[in-house]
């Protein structure tokens, strides 16, 4: 039996190298250029990780039991084009204050973009992989959450530095252009995969 130790570093570790350059750490960059704090973004994605992981590691290894499988990567696929599309769409601005409407505030807005984005990653699949190699989904939740935090939390602060001298269009262009191809790409290994 492994030590609760080892379940947690390795879990950090591996969920910290295999985020890097990864979507989430796209969209850490697009919350913070579009809400510009920090302290709610950084805790929406903690929140959002671990109820993800806790997922992950208590009911995804039966989902791939069922016939919901089959149709996952392609509702995953058609998920991120969607998520593309939707990042080009600017917020609306109130005319009377000038100000930028921010639907449900960048604490449950990145709660809910973060964990929907989490959902069929390949660090999902690598918690499930941990939380079945170690028998300790606590420390692997644990180590997984603190992975994901390490990768994405830069991202958040110093990602809302630089957006104070890159327009956000562009931001938003070649943020949807690599959701829209995430999603493309997934499409096309789903298509390829049933024929």
């Amino acid at each position: 039996m492994s030590l609760p130790l080892d379940a947690f570093l390795h879990s950090t570790l591996l969920v910290a190298v295999s985020e890097i350059g990864d979507k989430t750490q796209i969209l850490s960059l697009i919350l913070a250029a579009r809400y510009r704090k920090s302290v709610p973004i950084v805790f929406g994605i903690l929140v959002a990780t671990l109820a993800n992981h806790a997922l992950a590691a208590f009911g995804g290894t039966l989902l791939m039991h069922t016939a919901l499988k089959a149709w996952m990567p392609l509702i995953l696929a058609l998920s991120f084009i969607g998520l593309g599309l939707w990042i080009l769409v600017p917020d609306k601005v109130d005319d009377d204050e000038g100000a930028v409407k921010k639907d449900y505030g960048a604490f449950v807005t990145t709660t809910i973009m973060f964990f929907l984005a989490e959902m069929g990653d390949k660090t999902q699949f690598a918690t499930i992989a941990l939380a079945a190699e170690y028998n300790n989904i606590l420390m692997v939740v644990a180590g997984s959450t603190l992975g994901m935090m390490i990768a994405n939390v830069p991202a958040v602060i110093f990602g809302d530095k630089i957006m104070k001298y890159v327009p956000l269009k562009w931001v938003r262009i070649v943020a949807s252009l690599l959701f829209v191809g995430f999603g493309a790409w997934a499409l096309y290994q789903y298509i390829t995969s049933v024929m």
